[in-house]
């Protein structure tokens, strides 16, 4: 998908995209590497991050036998998803400024990144599924029975994120069609409105299920309540300050949710190709930054990830005990 910004001495009013030298050279000379601008160091420095922190992450719950419960599965499928993100913005970077760009180039790392970004996003629905699930039954959370679910539900997802993303290689894009392109080329405009109107949805659906957990939340506060003036002060201060700090994690995650994935969602519904290219890379800088941001806000805060990692660091600070699996903290 071409990130349609501009560089250091780009006219918006041109409607040219900076990022689509190959449009502006002459076949008939020879090619020159353009040079390197504060666009193309941003994308290969996120690219390189995004890709570095989701490989720790993957590396981690693939290379611990422990960490089989279905959140980590769909921890592990949220990390494949943002390091094939980190590494379609790599692409795009080595394609501009490294080699010569082609419509074959630019048809790969589009549909490369339409396929990371949607398993990202039907991963973080999973996540939040999982959450609701863990809250609502919690007695049989983790059996073999909800590991075959989830994985079931992984491959589903993985497999329709590669159907959805191979569409622009296999024909829908508007290379040979100017008139037919959309807010972000080479995806023509009724591609890229499905697209995001199935975003919407998801995003939707995804509130609906944070909506849930609340619901069941609340709940379990209400009964807990009702015992409280059986337990020791400190207890019940202590009680009250998870949960408050609990609706504090919440909020800040679907915060960053709404905003990462809510803007480029209705500017693909509401632009075309007339629009400013600026706005483009506005909203859909910060899709592509939850890649960014996932890692932070759902693995790295798991306890047993965590704990993992420290004793990967530091061996002689951590000792190994078996204990059993809880959801991802919300």
């Amino acid at each position: 998908m071409t990130l349609n910004a501009s560089d250091l001495g780009w006219d918006e009013s041109s409607g040219a995209d900076p990022f689509s030298f190959h449009d502006q050279l002459d076949r008939s000379s020879p090619y020159e590497v353009p040079p390197l601008t504060v666009w193309g160091v941003a994308l290969c420095v996120s690219g390189t991050l995004i890709t570095s922190e989701n490989a720790i992450v993957v590396t981690t719950i693939l290379a611990t036998p422990s960490l089989r419960a279905p959140v980590f599965l769909l921890l592990a499928s949220l990390g494949l998803a943002d390091l094939l993100a980190g590494v379609a913005l790599i692409l795009r970077f080595l394609f501009l400024f490294c080699v010569e760009p082609s419509d074959w180039s630019e048809l790969l790392t589009s549909g490369l990144l339409v396929t990371s970004l949607t398993a990202s996003l039907c991963s973080l629905m999973g996540v939040a599924l999982d959450r609701y699930l863990s809250l609502s039954h919690a007695l049989t959370y983790g059996s073999s029975q909800s590991r075959r679910r989830a994985a079931v539900l992984l491959l589903l997802v993985w497999l329709g994120a590669c159907v959805i993303g191979a569409g622009p290689v296999m024909g829908w894009h508007c290379l040979g069609e100017p008139n037919s392109c959309s807010v972000a080329r080479p995806l023509t405009r009724t591609y890229l409105s499905l697209l995001c109107g199935g975003f919407l949805v998801v995003v939707v659906v995804t509130l609906q299920l944070y909506a849930g957990i609340c619901r069941v939340a609340r709940r379990h506060a209400h009964a807990i309540a009702t015992q409280r003036h059986f337990l020791p002060s400190n207890q019940s201060y202590a009680s009250k300050h998870s949960s408050g700090r609990g609706f504090s994690r919440l909020i800040l995650v679907l915060s960053v949710f709404v905003g990462c994935w809510m803007p480029f969602s209705l500017w693909g519904l509401l632009g075309d190709a007339s629009s400013p290219p600026l706005y483009t890379y506005a909203t859909l800088v910060p899709a592509a930054g939850s890649s960014l941001l996932n890692p932070i806000l759902y693995s790295l805060r798991n306890k047993d990830i965590r704990k993992v990692l420290l004793h990967a660091c530091c061996p002689h600070r951590c000792t190994h005990n078996t204990h059993v699996h809880y959801p991802v903290d919300v």
